[in-house]
């Protein structure tokens, strides 16, 4: 088992940053892979940036590339989003998940095991 705590949301203007966290416990953190997820209202659950344990590989949405920057600290077991440029459209609850394996095998939901509670981030115009 894993359990994920995101912090980090909040409210920011468009253009803005916010860095968020995922803090984990459980299993070996350096033993799995981690990404983020986002939801906004009646929307799905969308891949945003995905990385594995060793960092060597990491995938990020078309829509985040180029803005976000995922990135983790296996002796603190935390993975960060760095997300740059907000724009409104990325107002959403952001998800942080691991997948019990420490590559990355897909960018879908169900490539990933274990889930946070979610943080909100709101970009205003």
């Amino acid at each position: 088992q894993v359990q994920l705590v995101e912090s980090g949301g909040g409210l920011v203007q468009a253009g803005g940053s916010l860095r968020l966290s995922c803090a984990a416990s459980g299993r070996t953190f350096s033993g799995v892979a981690m990404g983020w997820f986002r939801q906004a209202p009646g929307k799905e659950r969308e891949f945003v940036a995905a990385i594995s344990w060793s960092g060597g590989s990491i995938n990020y949405a078309d829509s985040v590339k180029d803005r976000f920057t995922i990135s983790r600290d296996n002796a603190k077991n935390t993975v960060y989003l760095q997300m740059s440029s907000l724009k409104p459209e990325d107002t959403a609850v952001y998800y942080c998940a691991a997948r019990g394996r420490p590559w990355i095998a897909g960018t879908r939901v169900y490539d990933f095991d274990y889930w946070g509670q979610g943080t909100q981030v709101t970009v205003s115009s």
